[in-house]
Order: C-alpha cells, then sequence, then structure tokens
C-alpha cells in the first residue's frame, strides 16, 4: 500500500475491509464499492482527484478498523525509445513510423510520454511480445510493467486510455492473428487491394471502396 509510516503504524493491528476495483471503476468519480466484508460502501471523490492503489477511504481508530481501496490494473507494455536519442535524425523518423505500424496494425491504443511509447494489455502478453519479436525493430527496449507502477507518471486522460478499455479485450483478441499477415502483404507487393480485401472479411463497403481507386 502506498501508506506513510504513520498510516502504516496505524493499520499494522487494524481490521482491514477491502475494496478491490478493476481498472475501469476506478476511473469514476463515484460510485458503490464492495468491501471483502460484503458491505457496500458509497465512493465520492473531489473533483480532478484520482484513485491510488492503497488509498484509506474510512478509518476508526476506536474499533481499529479501515477501509481501503485496491486497485487491480492489467499490466502495460513499454517501449523505450531512448537508444535511439544519438541516431541519426532519419533513422529516428523511420524506426518511430516502424513501431506506430506495427502497434496500428494491430488496433492497439497506445499513449507517447517522453521517449516512452505505453501499450495497454489487450491480448495476452504472449501474443503482444510475439507481435515485437516478429517486427524486430532496432534500437528499442520493450517489456511488460505492472499498471500500478505507471499511474504516477499519467495524467487522468492518459489513464483512462490505457486502463478505461477493459471490456474490449475480445474485439481486439478476435482480429488479432490476421494482422500480422497483413504487416508482410504490404511489406511484399505495396498495394493496399490485397490488405483491404482480407481485413473487411467480407465487408461489401469496404471491397466497392477498393474499386473507386483502380
Amino acid at each position: 500500500m502506498n501508506l506513510s509510516d504513520e498510516w502504516k503504524e496505524k493499520l499494522a493491528g487494524a481490521e482491514i475491509d477491502y475494496i478491490f476495483l478493476d481498472q475501469w471503476t476506478a476511473q469514476k468519480s463515484r460510485f458503490l464499492g464492495k468491501g471483502t466484508s460484503g458491505k457496500e460502501y458509497p465512493i465520492a471523490l473531489a473533483r480532478h482527484s484520482q484513485i491510488v492503489d492503497g488509498d484509506i477511504v474510512e478509518y476508526d481508530p476506536k474499533t481499529n478498523t479501515a477501509i481501503v481501496l485496491k486497485i487491480e490494473l492489467s499490466p502495460v507494455l513499454v517501449v523505450d525509445l531512448s537508444g535511439l536519442a544519438d541516431s541519426q535524425p532519419e533513422d529516428i523518423i523511420r524506426i518511430s513510423v516502424e513501431l506506430g505500424h506495427a502497434i496500428g496494425n494491430q488496433h492497439w491504443p497506445a499513449v507517447v510520454k517522453g521517449t516512452k511509447v505505453y501499450v495497454p494489455l489487450t491480448v495476452d502478453k504472449k501474443v503482444m511480445m510475439s507481435v515485437m519479436e516478429t517486427h524486430h525493430i532496432e534500437g528499442i527496449k520493450y517489456d511488460f510493467q505492472k499498471g500500478v507502477e505507471i499511474i504516477p507518471y499519467l495524467a487522468p486522460h492518459e489513464i483512462r486510455r490505457l486502463f478505461g478499455g477493459a471490456g474490449h479485450e475480445s474485439h481486439s483478441h478476435e482480429h488479432d492473428h490476421g494482422h500480422i499477415v497483413h504487416y508482410h502483404e504490404h511489406e511484399h507487393d505495396g498495394h493496399m487491394h490485397s490488405h483491404e480485401h482480407d481485413h473487411s472479411h467480407g465487408d461489401h463497403h469496404d471491397h466497392d471502396h477498393e474499386h473507386h481507386h483502380h
């Protein structure tokens, strides 16, 4: 828990009722939290405030009981481009575009902060790592970090972008496997036709759209 030493001492022997929140609920300013005891607590945050893992909702010294919020955030893929700092401008641009293409081709949301790109967990970790390895983009480092560790570096709208889409995993997963193939089609033939046709899976609008170009 993110607590001062004073609070750690106070809560050391206290009976704690934890309210476990998913990342979607943690972004709300008002919600009904359910503790591990089964009790429900109405939570209302002050304007512009953000829940932090370990926040204390209530503490009663008489009964030595406390209500504490715990956030269960998904890991985040952190791509570090700081190693490109001494590269030639054209190399930095090329590698950045390659990375953007790889991420965009998967329909993954991303937040750019300084020299790092944060990508939320939208499909299985192994699948995301496999995609990154397949593209083999030079000069970058990437690994998963705990969502809770990344929160302090982000603005509220960036937090929502990374953790607010908890309900979209199935959509991302449906389309995942085809996109690696699409990337290679781009590389080899340079035509949009095969990409559009394959990606649409029978969507007539996309198909018609292609013929307007020819």
